[in-house]
């Protein structure tokens, strides 16, 4: 992308901001954080968690900056020879002035915004599958990564800060991107990150407990998500929801965008888009789905009734923006989903157990997809879980007791543990196993055989290693929590570590030769 440059008061005047500078000096960056401030730049001071970005007013000056944005009784004075400008929320403004900045990108394409606790990942992925499948060229910004073309990023957050998106959607309207599908996270709109966009299609997939160490609780958890709906939705969009099966918040979002007279499409059976003779295997999904009036014989390879209700909401949205429901079928066909989301890892050579990589992080998350793979074999499920650290304390003994409840074997391991001591987050998490009436084993050869019961193994590559050695070759093991990450972030910082690469070294060690002995009683 070209150096970007845009003079002061234009900038100003194009936000309709009011700012007696004394001249119009050529801007060459616009930024939060003061070290980021080179000569030129906007700096835009925002009182954040953790970090109040109006203490280093004084850095960024001495960097370079010409104009600094404070938040309204955040500071009497800035140091002289640099202009300001109060605004009443400078967080709102930083989105502003990027988008400002770099020409108002997201004027060119048409956005599809995706919120919700699980479900986000998968599904901005089988749209992107059934939009390219449409004939459009996306881009894509989630989770796992930034992309559009050839270019594809790791990602920094689920959606990025206001500045870095603007300058990922400049790149993408200026290789012509069309239709870019973005997750959007209740951070990102509590903090204003995607003011200046406006979105043709709003998908909520569906509310479990989390980030409530963020929110107040589960009501203001849910109003964060609810504005993707209420105030970036564009005056014709169209918001899709997916019915969530009665917990209530999927009809509350519903009845809110009837009572504003916003066009809905609502997902599940006997809704706009409904479904029926489903069959579920640990090879796929195949469903009737009708949409726009005609039933249509769906097949994916995903795995789980979690992800019919993805599909189902993936063919709204494709609804939504008008897309042939051949193009759905063929996009869904082959989409594999996201990486790290009910992955399935396979070796080459004697079979082995079924072994998935998922990020199922919520005990709602878990307690579906331990109910899908139970649900999809005769044998034991074992699962390998933890929580995180620095994070809702609450949920921990909540996930215990999910595991506990729902898998034959669970194993109990360090998760990323941050700033805290990996054991004490499992002593919590051991609470709700043990309310689950689960039972420790205090040796790895206790679970041999067929009872069921729970392990604490604080290293996570041992747990990893004594699931994969205890299963049988027809039971499954479910590795939950951190999906495609290749990290694990500990008081030592972050150290490499991926589950999907552990779980195939593994299987490789102990099934990746023929072997009798590891084979299993025959049924």
């Amino acid at each position: 992308m070209a150096v970007q440059t845009i003079g002061l008061q234009q900038l100003l005047a194009e936000c309709g901001y009011e700012c007696q500078s004394a001249d119009d000096q050529e801007i060459t960056g616009v930024t939060a954080d003061s070290r980021a401030v080179q000569s030129g730049f906007v700096f835009v001071a925002v009182a954040g968690v953790s970090v109040n970005g109006h203490e280093f007013i004084e850095d960024a000056v001495a960097r370079g900056a010409c104009l600094v944005v404070v938040e309204a009784g955040h500071v009497k004075s800035v140091p002289r020879g640099c202009e300001t400008l109060t605004l009443a929320d400078t967080r709102e403004g930083l989105a502003q002035l990027a988008a400002c900045f770099y020409r108002f990108p997201a004027q060119r394409m048409r956005f599809v915004g995706v919120t919700g606790t699980n479900g986000k990942t998968t599904c901005s992925y089988l749209i992107e599958s059934v939009l390219q499948e449409a004939g459009f060229k996306t881009g894509l910004i989630g989770t796992v990564s930034y992309r559009f073309g050839s270019v594809e990023r790791a990602a920094s957050h689920t959606t990025p800060d206001a500045v870095q998106l603007q300058r990922l959607l400049a790149e993408m309207a200026d290789d012509g991107v069309t239709h870019v599908v973005m997750e959007v996270s209740s951070h990102a709109l509590t903090q204003g990150r995607v003011a200046g966009i406006s979105f043709a299609v709003a998908l909520f997939t569906n509310l479990s407990r989390d980030h409530l160490d963020y929110h107040r609780g589960m009501a203001d958890y849910f109003a964060a998500k609810r504005r993707l709906f209420t105030e970036f939705l564009s005056p014709q969009g169209i918001g899709v929801v997916v019915d969530d099966g009665g917990q209530g918040w999927s009809d509350k979002l519903v009845a809110a965008l009837s009572r504003s007279g916003r066009k809905i499409v609502v997902c599940g059976r006997n809704r706009d888009v409904s479904y029926g003779n489903v069959r579920f295997s640990l090879r796929g999904i195949q469903a009737d789905v009708e949409v726009a009036g005609r039933t249509n014989r769906v097949t994916s390879p995903l795995v789980g009734e979690f992800n019919l209700q993805n599909i189902l909401g993936t063919m709204g949205v494709g609804k939504a923006l008008g897309v042939e429901p051949t193009a759905m079928i063929q996009g869904l066909k082959f989409a594999t989903g996201a990486p790290g989301r009910m992955e399935q890892i396979v070796i080459q050579g004697a079979p082995h157990p079924a072994v998935f990589v998922d990020y199922a992080h919520t005990p709602d998350a878990l307690e579906k997809v331990l109910a899908t793979l139970t649900g999809l074999t005769r044998k034991r499920v074992i699962v390998v879980f933890g929580c995180g650290g620095d994070r809702d304390r609450g949920k921990r003994s909540l996930m215990g007791w999910v595991a506990a409840q729902g898998a034959d074997i669970a194993i109990a391991t360090s998760d990323n543990p941050r700033s805290e001591d990996p054991m004490r987050i499992l002593q919590a998490i051991e609470v709700g196993m043990q309310d689950a009436g689960g039972t420790r084993f205090t040796e790895k050869s206790e679970f041999k055989g067929h009872g069921k019961g729970y392990l604490i193994i604080e290293s996570r590559r041992e747990a990893i290693a004594c699931a994969i050695t205890i299963a049988e070759k027809d039971d499954v093991v479910l590795i939950s929590g951190k999906g495609h990450e290749t990290y694990q972030e500990t008081r030592a910082g972050r150290i490499c570590f991926d589950d999907r690469l552990e779980a195939t070294q593994q299987l490789q060690q102990v099934w990746g030769r023929a072997d009798e002995t590891r084979s299993g009683p025959e049924t």
